[in-house]
């Protein structure tokens, strides 16, 4: 699948939910999760492992917002009459999950490269979204909230990587094994 193509789709429900949630809005982000994730899945030759990544991105995400939520580190607009994140956010984890198969096949190998990708690139998405858009807030004192921000990111990344590169695994060996029996 084209790299690009899959970039694009995760940086449009980006904006959609970014833009969205700084007018108070979820729904926009939502719809766009949902675009997205019909089209990745409907085209990925991975499913299953695609879903299943998105299941355990979301649970992971959920959680790891909600403890930001509730330590008072970030806020978030556009939320939801739930200690929870909000749905805009939700959207965000199930839509850059669809991106770990498929754009980072090099992170699947290298853990500590994706343990730094992740405490460098997830904080500064929460910037982008409360600098550009004021979807997120950082209280005072900020560097808190990225701290928080790169050891949680720090530590999801490389675990979703390492769940792609497994289900990576176990689908050649089934495929290898089904091909020598034929």
């Amino acid at each position: 699948m084209n790299f690009w193509l899959i970039f694009a789709g995760y940086e449009a429900v980006w904006f959609a939910a970014v833009l969205g949630a700084g007018r108070g809005l979820a729904w926009p982000g939502v719809i766009a999760v949902v675009l997205f994730a019909t089209w990745r899945l409907g085209v990925s030759r991975h499913r299953g492992l695609e879903f299943a990544i998105v299941g355990v991105a979301l649970a992971l995400g959920v959680l790891f917002d909600a403890v930001l939520v509730w330590t008072g580190v970030a806020h978030y607009a556009a939320p939801w009459p739930s200690p929870f994140a909000p749905a805009w956010l939700t959207a965000l984890w199930a839509a850059f999950a669809l991106t770990i198969v498929p754009l980072f096949g090099y992170l699947h190998k290298q853990l500590a490269l994706a343990a730094i990708f992740g405490a460098i690139g997830g904080p500064l998405a929460y910037l982008g979204a409360a600098h550009g858009w004021h979807a997120v807030a950082l209280p005072a004192p900020a560097w808190h909230g990225l701290a928080a921000l790169a050891v949680g990111w720090g530590a999801v990344m490389p675990l979703l990587c390492w769940l792609a590169r497994q289900g990576l695994r176990r689908h050649a060996a089934v495929a290898a094994g089904s091909g020598s029996s034929a």
